[in-house]
């Protein structure tokens, strides 16, 4: 499915944010501007802000506003990519050195931090108390997330349960606040909100659980990542605790020893193992259900283009190859 024909019916809106980011990513220190625009031209979708996008248009909504939260939630994002690649030292991210790499750690934490305050300064000049209080507790529960994700780390033992408040709470969250910002920037009724929020968490949710099944089913020229780095990072995702927990012996041993020491050097044993067992075939169709579940919140939103591009977003959330 292709990205343009889901972004069409905000496709003027979507030129706005990509015009503000740009004007508001700058900064009289140099080394802001060369590592902002770095990894904001690194050619991501722009998923979440578009949502954001999508959804103030599916609930009715006729101002500017969202232009300038979309642009809010996409700092944050990156902020968060920022972060995140000093954290687990990762070295790409689609199929270009990461920032750390090539400016170093130091660099690129505080230029997420600038992002961060960046992103809130914009979140004031809105000035609605509700929309502070979406983003700030998103904002709280992404670094909860990523808390809990480090203490998941080369820990085999971890299951179903605590992946699944690890991606609800990093991943799903934003897109649930750039979703519930549209239907309260249109004045939405409180069931409304509800359900584009729902429809936000579960939009989340599945396009994680795809994610983490991609990290073991295609090569890293199309991911954008090396296969396997979530497990050479001790991260155990679904389809590796998926595969310990129906595996053979000999499978979770090695799937166990690889989550504690790094699964690099055994990565296509790793793979191997994970494609012998219903591993991926889990992770999709538990992916296919949280759409179902996203694809339903949608009924209670008015009938329109904007609406109908929220439906292809949550089938290509599960359709996509990167």
């Amino acid at each position: 499915m292709d990205l343009s024909t889901i972004r069409h019916p905000v496709a003027e809106d979507s030129k706005a944010v990509d015009a503000l980011i740009l004007r508001r990513l700058q900064s009289d220190v140099v080394l802001i501007n060369q590592i902002g625009h770095y990894i904001v031209n690194s050619g991501g979708k722009r998923l979440r802000p578009l949502c954001v996008l999508l959804a103030a248009r599916a609930c009715g909504y006729g101002g500017e506003r969202h232009i300038d939260l979309a642009a809010v939630v996409e700092f944050i994002h990156t902020a968060t990519l920022l972060h995140d690649d000093v954290v687990d030292n990762s070295e790409l991210r689609r199929n270009r050195e990461t920032a750390n790499v090539v400016w170093g750690n130091d660099a690129s934490v505080l230029v997420g931090d600038f992002l961060y305050s960046r992103a809130f300064e914009m979140m004031v000049d809105v000035g609605i108390m509700r929309v502070m209080d979406i983003l700030s507790r998103a904002t709280n529960r992404i670094a909860e997330g990523e808390v809990l994700q480090l203490l998941n780390t080369r820990d085999p033992d971890t299951d179903e349960s605590r992946y699944m408040e690890v991606i609800t709470r990093k991943t799903a969250t934003l897109f649930e606040a750039g979703i519930r910002l549209g239907a309260v920037l249109a004045g939405s009724s409180k069931a409304i909100e509800e359900a584009a929020a729902e429809y936000g968490l579960c939009l989340g949710i599945a396009f994680q659980l795809i994610d983490d099944s991609l990290d073991y089913s295609i090569d890293n020229a199309e991911l954008g990542k090396n296969v396997g780095d979530d497990l050479d990072e001790g991260k155990p995702t679904l389809p590796v605790i998926r595969a310990m927990a129906v595996g053979t012996p000999e499978q979770r041993a090695l799937l166990r020893d690889a989550i504690e020491n790094g699964g690099r050097e055994q990565i296509d044993a790793v793979v191997e193992a994970i494609a012998s067992t219903d591993a991926i075939a889990y992770t999709t169709q538990l992916a296919q259900t949280y759409v179902m579940r996203a694809r339903n919140a949608l009924k209670a939103l008015p009938a329109s283009p904007a609406t109908e591009a929220l439906a292809m977003m949550a089938d290509f959330a599960v359709s996509r190859t990167h």
